[in-house]
């Protein structure tokens, strides 16, 4: 279907990308992960000596497949994540198998979360929840510099504060 009229700009990407030190935040959390499932291997291994062959295809699989998730995932979701706010909406893109482009407008923000989880406090980052009268669910920027999603968050607030619309 093609547009009726020219004037619209067309979609493009949101214009700023979270901080590089997202993908070593999303590395650690991948580790950890990897961490978990490793200890739940130990344990069947520990209870299940009577064929180590299957353990070693595991213990072989798992290692290709975590290493190559903690290696290849964070990176590619660097790539992927993108924000944007303008006076009028805020823009994310984020994922990186599946992929999500999401554009609410101001109108409709309801509240403005910040959010920092314990790796994410290590390496000074934070998340910004946005929630919005929609049925998608919140809009969510992940890997932001702390100062960065305060910023984000105060202007976010006030630009909802100061929208005459009733967010539903």
């Amino acid at each position: 279907m093609q547009p009726q009229d020219d004037t619209h700009e067309p979609l493009r990407e949101p214009a700023n990308l979270v901080s590089r030190r997202a993908v070593s935040m999303w590395t650690v959390e991948a580790l950890v992960v990897l961490a978990v499932l490793l200890a739940g291997q130990v344990v069947w291994w520990w209870f299940d000596r009577d064929d180590p062959v299957w353990h070693w295809v595991v213990a072989a699989l798992w290692l290709v497949l975590g290493g190559g998730y903690a290696l290849v995932m964070p990176r590619w979701r660097y790539r992927v994540h993108r924000w944007e706010a303008t006076p009028e909406a805020i823009y994310t893109q984020r994922g990186w198998l599946n992929q999500e482009r999401r554009i609410a407008p101001v109108s409709r923000v309801q509240t403005v979360d910040l959010h920092r989880g314990p790796i994410a406090q290590a390496f000074g980052l934070a998340s910004v929840t946005v929630t919005t009268a929609s049925a998608a669910g919140p809009l969510r920027i992940e890997g932001l510099d702390v100062q960065e999603a305060r910023w984000l968050v105060e202007v976010l607030t006030a630009a909802a504060v100061a929208e005459t619309g009733d967010a539903t």
